[in-house]
């Protein structure tokens, strides 16, 4: 039996929804529509985002009329172009679905692209790499460029280019009070700083202009063993990153495969563990540079080789359709013995881990050198990000996953920095843990003074 308090809430609904299908061009939904449940789902399964409203974007003046709406009658506003990093901070929002927003223009020759809220990183890649350049992306493109780039960007060329958000030239903005206007380095420097690593908490970016970045030749892709060589493998891993330039990035993963069709009868219900690569050079360096992994033996899959830009999103292979997921992350100074054993002592073959995937990723270089003029994003000192993702797809697993989350949480609590990445936050998580508190003061102080209301709400907003 339906509730006073949801039919309420069911009208309320539907009188926002009323109201903006005759201020927009694009659809609008709301509870109980045909549709509903599809337009408000995010990508990550696990989370539920209970909206008021959806607005299906058609173009930037969609975006800007609704939040002249929600700014009226004292609403937030979220967007998504499809849903990664969602949270349950969006709560009562009327969410905007700006993943129609599509346009994507390469100049090769300035060596930059202008890209719209809904792009994704593939809509980007392809264009690029044909110029023999490349967008700073990370390990999947389907996130979209805008989205991820306003979580900083951690990039498979970071350590070669820095974060992506820090390439960014430029962002054409729809304001807390529904204006539209471009912001940079020298028109609203303030807002153009927050933006660039402090999440979508202050305005609603409807398009980017960044630099692309040479890969003229670019090698890279997966090697993966049975977890029996988890051991064998991280050492190999240990000692190459030890060595290993700017231009070279690997992930260590130890993956745990579901017994599912969908997957190559060879993965099915396995253990793994895999190392991942790009390098920004040529095959003959890239195998030298590898030579210590490519020793290792036992190796199930070896998809080493000359790659493409724009495919760079089947080096990690990450799922491409909503999934639910639930999230561990971590930062790491180093990676020494102990942490090392740590590591495998968790989630290496014996530890009865019930997570799919944990993954270090390698930092440092540009990463780690703070950037003249650069945004919120700032720099890692830390030399390594770790994360570990469980997907609860069955009965009692979502317990399962939280208490082995929490059981590595605590075990690496001597390792760990206490900073997460805010783009590896979790669904509950609070960006007090992504920034240094001098970062965190000044875009708290943003947010009060641009969207006093709260207005905007992004996926983690920065006074929750």
């Amino acid at each position: 039996m339906m509730t006073i308090g949801a039919t309420a809430t069911r009208e309320a609904a539907g009188s926002v929804g009323a109201d903006l299908t005759r201020l927009v061009r694009g659809q609008v939904l709301s509870p109980g529509d045909t549709g509903w449940e599809v337009a408000r789902r995010p990508w990550n399964l696990q989370v539920k985002q209970e909206v008021r409203a959806v607005v299906v974007a058609e173009d930037a003046e969609d975006v800007a009329a609704t939040v002249r709406y929600a700014n009226q009658y004292g609403l937030s506003v979220a967007a998504q172009p499809v849903g990664h990093g969602a949270t349950t901070a969006l709560r009562d929002t009327i969410l905007l679905r700006t993943g129609a927003l599509r346009g994507v223009d390469v100049d090769p020759v300035a060596r930059t692209a202008r890209v719209a809220a809904g792009a994704g990183w593939a809509d980007v890649l392809g264009r690029a790499g044909a110029h023999g350049l490349t967008g700073l992306a990370g390990s999947s493109t389907g996130p979209s460029v805008v989205g991820f780039t306003l979580g900083g960007g951690l990039s498979w060329f970071g350590r070669k280019y820095g974060f992506t958000a820090n390439a960014v030239r430029s962002a054409e903005v729809v304001d807390a009070n529904g204006d539209r206007y471009r912001v940079d380095a020298t028109r609203d420097p303030e807002l153009f700083w927050a933006l660039r690593g402090g999440g979508g908490d202050f305005a609603l970016v409807t398009e980017l202009e960044f630099d692309l970045f040479p890969a003229p030749l670019l090698y890279g892709g997966r090697l993966l063993w049975p977890a029996e060589r988890a051991a064998e493998v991280l050492e190999a891993y240990r000692e190459t990153v030890a060595i290993a330039p700017e231009e070279l990035s690997l992930w260590y993963t130890l993956l745990r495969f579901p017994p599912i069709p969908e997957l190559p009868e060879f993965l099915r219900g396995r253990a793994m563990v895999a190392v991942d690569a790009t390098y920004l050079g040529g095959l003959a360096n890239g195998r030298e540079l590898l030579s210590r992994l490519l020793a290792v033996p036992g190796t199930l899959l070896d998809t080493v080789g000359a790659l493409q830009v724009a495919d760079l999103g089947s080096v990690a292979a990450e799922p491409v359709d909503p999934v639910p997921a639930m999230e561990y992350a971590a930062l790491l100074p180093e990676l020494d013995d102990d942490a090392a054993d740590t590591l495998l002592g968790v989630a290496g073959p014996h530890s009865g881990s019930p997570l799919n995937t944990v993954q270090l990723r390698h930092l440092g270089g540009a990463l780690a050198r703070p950037t003249i003029g650069g945004g919120a994003v700032g720099h890692l000192e830390e030399k390594f990000s770790l994360t570990g993702i469980g997907m609860p797809m069955g009965p009692g697993m979502a317990e399962q996953i939280e208490a082995h989350q929490a059981l590595m949480a605590d075990a690496f609590a001597p390792h760990a920095s206490g900073r997460i990445f805010f783009t590896f936050l979790g669904s509950e998580e609070s960006p007090v843990a992504a920034f240094p508190p001098d970062v965190l003061a000044r875009l708290r102080d943003v947010k009060r003074r641009r969207d006093p209301h709260g207005v905007i709400r992004s996926n983690h907003p920065v006074l929750r």
